[in-house]
C-alpha cells in the first residue's frame, strides 16, 4: 500500500518552475546562466503600490480578513471591470485569491465531477491540464499550431465540445505564445458557445494590459454579454503591475459560483495576505500611466528577440500580440546533433542541450502541449536578451 495519493500519479510538477530552479542551481554552482524561463517582469513594483503596503502595515491592517477579500479591494475590482471591460458586477460576484492560479483551481474544485471534460486550447499554460486532472476531470486538448497563429478556430471548438464538457479555459493574450484574439475572432468563438448552454467559460485575462501595436484586448463576456451568466473572468495584479510575489488574483462571475469558490477557499488557505490586498487596491485605483511606458520596453525587447530568432536557419518565430513571451518553432533543427554530440530529437533535448552547452535556460514546447517549439520570456534586460540570442545563434549554427 502506497502512502501517497493516487491522484498525484496523474499530474507532474510545473516545468516552468523546474527550469527556473535548474537555472538557479547552475548559477549557484558558478555557471554563467541567463534565465529566460520565468514569466515574471523585471520591473520593480511601482512606488505608490509599495507605499500603500507600508501604510497598511502601519495602520494595523495585519489581521485576518474576509475569506475572499476585503470590501475595498472588491470595490476596486468592480470599478476596474466597469472601466476596462464594460462589465458590471456586485461585491457578491467577486472573489480574491492568493494569485490567479488559486482562483482557477478553486473554480475547478468547486464545479468538477469525475469524468467532466474541460476544453483547453494548446499551446496552454502548463498548469491548466494538471489542475483539471487533480479535480477528477478530463482535459480535452485542442491543438492550435503555428499555421493558425496558435489560435483556436470556431470549427475546432465546436468539434471539441461533448455532452460532458463543463468548461472552456480561454487565455488571451496567451502564455506561452503571446497570441491575442481579436474582437472578430472572439465573436466567432462565442457564437459556438451560445449554441452549447451547458458549457461554462473560464477566461484567464492575466496579460490583459500587455497588448501591443494595433491589438485591442477584449474578454468573452464583454464581446457576448449573454455569456456573462456562465463566465468566470479571472485576472490579477501579477504581470501588468509587476507584483508577482504579492500573490493577488481575482475573478468575477455568477454569485452561485463565487459562493462555491469561497467555500473551497475557506477550507484551504482562507484569506489572501491582508497587506497585499491593500497594495492591490492602490494598484487598481491608482495611476495606470506606467503600464504604457513599460509596454514600450516590452515591445522593444519583443522585436529584438523576434528578429534575432528569425535570423537563425531552422527557426521560425511569429510576432506575438501581447504578454512577454515568444514561442518559436524549431522544426528545422530536429534530427541535428549539437557540438557536444546531443541528438536534437525533440524540443526537450534542444532545451536541455542549450542550457548545458550555452547557459541559456528556456522552456521546451512539449510542456505547453505543442512541439517542436520553445518558450522565451523576454521580461528581462535588453543586455541579457542580446547575449542570450547570440548564444542561441551560435548553438544552432554549430548543429550538424
Amino acid at each position: 500500500m502506497t502512502f501517497l495519493s493516487a491522484t498525484l500519479t496523474r499530474v507532474k510538477p510545473s516545468p516552468t518552475i523546474a527550469v527556473t530552479a535548474k537555472a538557479a542551481e547552475l548559477k549557484a554552482a558558478g555557471r554563467d546562466i541567463i534565465g529566460l524561463g520565468a514569466g515574471e517582469p523585471d520591473f520593480d513594483t511601482p512606488q505608490n503600490i509599495k507605499d500603500a503596503s507600508l501604510i497598511a502595515i502601519n495602520v494595523g491592517h495585519t489581521k485576518y480578513t474576509a475569506v475572499d477579500g476585503i470590501l475595498e479591494l472588491k470595490q476596486a475590482i468592480i470599478a476596474k471591470f466597469k472601466r476596462d471591460n464594460s462589465l458590471n458586477y456586485s461585491t457578491k460576484e467577486i472573489t480574491v485569491g492568493t494569485g490567479g492560479k488559486q482562483v482557477l483551481y478553486n473554480a475547478l474544485m468547486a464545479t468538477m465531477n469525475q469524468g467532466d471534460e474541460v476544453v483547453i486550447p494548446a499551446p496552454y499554460w502548463v498548469s491548466y491540464p494538471d489542475m483539471v486532472l487533480l479535480t477528477g476531470g478530463t482535459p480535452v486538448i485542442v491543438t492550435c499550431g503555428i499555421d493558425s497563429a496558435f489560435k483556436m478556430t470556431p470549427e475546432q471548438l465546436e468539434a471539441a465540445i461533448t455532452p460532458k464538457t463543463k468548461w472552456l479555459i480561454f487565455n488571451s493574450p496567451s502564455n506561452p505564445t503571446g497570441a491575442g484574439y481579436s474582437y472578430d475572432e472572439l465573436k466567432l468563438l462565442t457564437e459556438v458557445l451560445i449554441r452549447h448552454p451547458h458549457v461554462w467559460v473560464m477566461t484567464d485575462d492575466m496579460y490583459e494590459h500587455l497588448a501591443y501595436d494595433a491589438f485591442k484586448f477584449c474578454t468573452p463576456a464583454e464581446v457576448e454579454p449573454s455569456l456573462k451568466g456562465r463566465t468566470l473572468t479571472v485576472n490579477g495584479v501579477s504581470k501588468a503591475y509587476a507584483m508577482t510575489g504579492w500573490r493577488i488574483g481575482y475573478a468575477a462571475g455568477p454569485e452561485v459560483l463565487i459562493k462555491a469558490i469561497r467555500k473551497v477557499q475557506s477550507q484551504s488557505t482562507s484569506n489572501p495576505c491582508s497587506i497585499s490586498q491593500w497594495a492591490a487596491v492602490e494598484a487598481l485605483n491608482g495611476s495606470q500611466d506606467f503600464i504604457a511606458s513599460n509596454n514600450e520596453v516590452f515591445v522593444r525587447r519583443r522585436d529584438l528577440v523576434v528578429k534575432a530568432l528569425n535570423d537563425i536557419s531552422g527557426v521560425e518565430c511569429p510576432v506575438p500580440e501581447g504578454a512577454f513571451y515568444v514561442y518559436p518553432s524549431i522544426a528545422g533543427l530536429i534530427g541535428k546533433t549539437s557540438a557536444s554530440g546531443t541528438l536534437i530529437d525533440n524540443d526537450e533535448t534542444f532545451a536541455t542541450a542549450l542550457l548545458e552547452e550555452t547557459g541559456v535556460a528556456v522552456v521546451f514546447g512539449a510542456a505547453f502541449g505543442v512541439s517542436p517549439n520553445f518558450r522565451i520570456s523576454y521580461a528581462t534586460s535588453d543586455e541579457a536578451l542580446k547575449e542570450a540570442c547570440e548564444r542561441i545563434l551560435r548553438f544552432c549554427a554549430n548543429l550538424q
